[in-house]
């Protein structure tokens, strides 16, 4: 059973992935793109791209590539920061706020589809053991 646990997980993953690509390829978004902006605005604006690189456990460099796409599509902007003229804070522009509006609705519809079936202590029991392996990795680091 354990053996089977990280190949679910990544299938699952894999799966997510594609399904919200499919119904967000219309916008001209992919799912990279989009979750750099959940992260975002969940995780709070005004972040340094090496922080939100950090809270959405990704190397800097992938992270500049997908902010410099946003950014050319007008979603995000850059700001100088006060208190170090090296770096840079994120922000969602107008237009990127209400592109979340539509991609989280569309996000949410298919969140519902995918865990039809599934109780609120399943999933509570899930985000759990998800945690705890987080928890476990991070001694590792």
């Amino acid at each position: 059973m354990r053996e089977q646990f990280p190949f679910a997980v990544a299938r699952v993953t894999r799966r997510w992935r594609k399904m919200l690509d499919e119904r967000l390829k219309d916008l001209g978004v992919t799912q990279a793109r989009w979750s750099t902006m959940f992260y975002l605005r969940e995780g709070g604006e005004g972040r340094t791209q090496r922080e939100l690189a950090n809270l959405m456990a990704i190397e800097n460099p992938t992270l500049v590539r997908l902010l410099d796409s946003l950014e050319q599509q007008g979603l995000i902007e850059r700001r100088p920061c006060p208190n170090d003229r090296r770096a840079r804070r994120l922000y969602l522009t107008k237009a990127g706020a209400d592109f979340m509006d539509e991609l989280t609705s569309r996000a949410a519809t298919l969140r519902e589809e995918m865990l039809d079936g599934v109780s609120d202590k399943e999933i509570e029991c899930a985000l759990n053991v998800f945690n705890k392996i987080m928890e476990n990795a991070e001694k590792q680091s």
